[in-house]
């Protein structure tokens, strides 16, 4: 090693950094973050506290206030009523909320998110009735409209991929919105067994109530033997990626395709864990054999940095069929990194 650059890192980093914020001092983006984390040399414990969506303030009350003073509400929605296979989705916002490190900083966008936005976890939204789906349905979009009205943007834990219907009937009530989804199956199904509200459907009944543009819809990582029930996909004008067709296609042509699809208009962003292959997320409650590495995902999410994204959710976890927690540990990154395109989507607007 150079004996120059030896003194000149000793001289740099080998004084003056105990009792600091971790060594971080001299690139000022790093700088801005540390100062934030560490009062000294301490740091939050991420194993202690009560637990919440990506560490965010616990605002569970926001909504009732007159001014929530609120960019971006992270909530959950234990619910999963809706669910054609395994049960256990309900569990799935506990879950990710009890991962306990990601961020504060995305490396890939360069940003901290939790520190450029106002941003809280305002709790679960308030079901009346663990029996009844459509009323739950009910109660999920009267909870979303409410943040909508207030001017808030919300990111949504589920749950089932049912909740996914009323989410979108708020977000879109004054505009229909496109839709950049993750997932291995289309969900775009009709009714059977004397429903139309399951999680197999939530996009048809969006496009059918004026609130989702399905020529701006593209879903990415379809596959599977269910393809039979997505006739209305390719009927309405969606974009339909299957899994293998991303892989051959590669990941920069996938996000160049998104991009063109949704446009510069209004997006909402839904991943489905079952989109990752289950070697990587097994807790599920329909996995598909044949999915998308959690890298590819990160990939094309933040692919989408500078789409005007007004709502995103994740997910169909289902943490009781997961030993190792790596399923939530995947839905929280994905959270976090929507997250961040949020953000920047408020950002760009304040600016222009």
């Amino acid at each position: 090693m150079d004996a120059r650059k030896l003194d000149a890192l000793r001289a740099r980093y080998a004084g003056g950094q105990a009792g600091s914020n971790g060594g971080a001092g001299h690139d000022p983006r790093f700088k801005a973050v540390a100062d934030a984390m560490f009062e000294g040399d301490q740091r939050a414990w991420p194993f202690s506290g009560a637990a919440t969506f990506l560490g965010a303030p616990y605002r569970p009350d926001a909504l009732d206030q007159p001014d929530p003073a609120l960019d971006v509400a992270l909530l959950g929605v234990p619910m999963d009523l809706g669910v054609t296979n395994r049960a256990g989705a309900r569990l799935g916002p506990r879950a990710v909320r009890a991962i306990e490190r990601i961020g504060p900083y995305e490396h890939v966008l360069g940003m901290a998110p939790l520190l450029e936005a106002r941003v809280a976890d305002i709790g679960d939204v308030p079901l009346g009735s663990r029996y009844d789906l459509a009323g739950c349905h009910a109660d999920i979009e009267a909870h979303v409209a409410r943040i909508v009205a207030a001017g808030i943007i919300p990111l949504s834990v589920g749950g089932d991929h049912s909740i996914a219907w009323p989410i979108l009937k708020a977000v879109g009530r004054e505009r229909p919105v496109g839709l950049v989804q993750i997932d291995a199956h289309c969900d775009t199904a009709g009714a059977f067994e004397g429903s139309r509200f399951h999680h197999g459907g939530p996009f048809r009944q969006a496009v059918l109530d004026g609130v989702l543009d399905p020529e701006r819809t593209i879903q990415i990582g379809i596959r599977g033997g269910a393809e039979y029930l997505w006739e209305f996909s390719f009927d309405s004008g969606m974009t339909v990626i299957h899994a293998e067709e991303a892989v051959a296609m590669g990941m920069d042509a996938v996000v160049e395709k998104a991009r063109a699809i949704v446009g510069d208009g209004p997006v909402y962003i839904s991943f489905d864990i079952d989109g990752v292959d289950p070697g990587f997320a097994p807790g599920t409650g329909t996995p598909e054999v044949g999915g998308l590495a959690p890298r590819e995902v990160l990939q094309i999410l933040r692919g989408l940095d500078g789409l005007d994204v007004v709502g995103a959710d994740v997910v169909e976890v289902a943490p009781q069929y997961d030993a190792t927690t790596n399923t939530a540990q995947i839905a929280a990154q994905v959270l976090f990194t929507e997250l961040c395109l949020v953000v920047r989507a408020l950002q760009r607007k304040e600016g222009s």
